[in-house]
């Protein structure tokens, strides 16, 4: 039997959450059945993730976009399609902007995109347009999380839009390679110190300015309690200003990028988030299977992924108060950081171990090569065309 060719396009192999599961997924899938290449539009970034794909033998291709419009994409999009000639292309975030129309004249492709957040957060109004042709042409929505699906739903008219919760590899988390005190010792914190962790780009989405209100409101009165903080992005020195003027420079600890998140999150005490809008935040996974009961606003698919009051207290977003109680709570009572935190691991092994994800995902690509899903391409293609350019005025990426 042939191999069902499958090729994922990304906008970047960065450290992001939806980068991270497209490298979840086809390293994955099954070698006996499926043959997996990844294109990345940009060029290489030396992130993790190239180095996960390149030990799992799987092949990456990138098309060395700069940041901006770049015309160039869409034909070695296209050159890149015609010579790999996938039974599915998988498209992820906003490539569809450049990877539509060379995707609409391929014959017997089916074509699948993953909406990674909430759907009118997902792309900008212009990539919206492109996103909502693509739909009614054949390409096939799945959601991360219920209330993302609603947000296809409510924005696109598509009803019961698939959903396959995002998933990570629970034991890579569970079982860190550098030890707890280790790990403490070498980044300066004690054994009597409760440490916060959250992990998050610092952009607006992620309200890391609330975060720090809470801690300061609650937490921060206790001289033992710290506030790390993973992540980069172009908030960063405007936060660290306002830690300053909380009077926080000794507690809060901004950490930059990491690429041993699962010896970070071992070596913490609670994980917290704070986000205005998600769409099922694999930050918040990586943390439950490392065992750290989770803070969170309930933001998106977050209510999707725990309980309140089983592994850990949830928190209607912008609610600085009930994020800052909920965490004075946990510092306080180490047996409830505890019971929680075991709740959560065995909630992320049970539910979200990356097989999981891997498996729904083998049964629809399985589903659509066999049922032979296709676009109406002739008609389509003018049209995408059309969009594509239009889309691309000014496009973020």
């Amino acid at each position: 039997m042939n191999k069902i060719k499958v090729l994922h396009i990304v906008p970047m192999l960065s450290p992001g959450g939806a980068e991270r599961v497209a490298v979840h997924i086809v390293r994955g899938l099954n070698r006996q059945h499926y043959e997996a290449v990844v294109v990345s539009l940009a060029g290489r970034l030396e992130c993790d993730l190239d180095r996960l794909l390149e030990e799992a033998g799987v092949e990456v291709r990138y098309l060395g976009k700069p940041p901006g419009f770049d015309y160039r994409m869409y034909y070695r999009v296209y050159y890149t399609l015609r010579d790999y000639q996938p039974d599915i292309v998988h498209t992820h975030l906003q490539v569809l902007r450049y990877a539509l129309p060379s995707m609409l004249l391929l014959k017997d492709a089916s074509l699948v995109h993953t909406v990674h957040n909430v759907a009118d957060r997902e792309v900008e109004p212009r990539g919206r347009c492109i996103q909502r042709f693509a739909f009614k042409h054949g390409v096939v929505p799945v959601a991360v999380a219920e209330e993302v699906a609603v947000s296809v739903e409510r924005l696109y008219g598509i009803q019961a839009c698939r959903v396959i919760s995002n998933c990570i590899p629970t034991d890579l988390y569970a079982y860190p390679h550098t030890p707890r005190g280790e790990w403490r010792a070498k980044e300066g914190f004690g054994s009597k110190d409760i440490l916060f962790v959250c992990v998050a780009r610092f952009v607006p989405q992620k309200n890391h300015a609330l975060l720090l209100n809470a801690f300061a409101q609650g937490p921060a009165s206790d001289p033992n309690a710290h506030l790390v903080l993973v992540g980069e992005g172009a908030l960063r020195e405007q936060l660290e200003q306002q830690a300053k003027n909380l009077g926080l420079a000794r507690q809060a600890h901004f950490l930059g990028l990491r690429s041993d998140i699962p010896e970070v999150l071992g070596a913490m005490d609670v994980f917290v988030l704070s986000s205005d809008y998600e769409g099922s935040p694999l930050s918040v996974i990586e943390a439950m299977a490392s065992g750290l009961p989770i803070v969170s606003t309930a933001a998106g698919g977050v209510p999707d992924l725990f309980e309140s009051g089983r592994e850990g207290f949830m928190v209607q977003p912008g609610d600085v108060h009930g994020l800052s109680c909920s965490m004075a709570f946990l510092l306080g009572n180490r047996k409830a950081r505890q019971s929680l935190g075991m709740a959560a691991a065995r909630r992320a092994k049970e539910h979200f171990d990356v097989s999981t994800m891997v498996q729904e995902y083998e049964r629809l690509y399985e589903n659509l090569v066999h049922h032979s899903h296709s676009l109406n391409r002739e008609s389509a293609l003018p049209e995408s065309a059309m969009l594509a350019k239009e889309g691309a005025a000014r496009p973020r990426n």
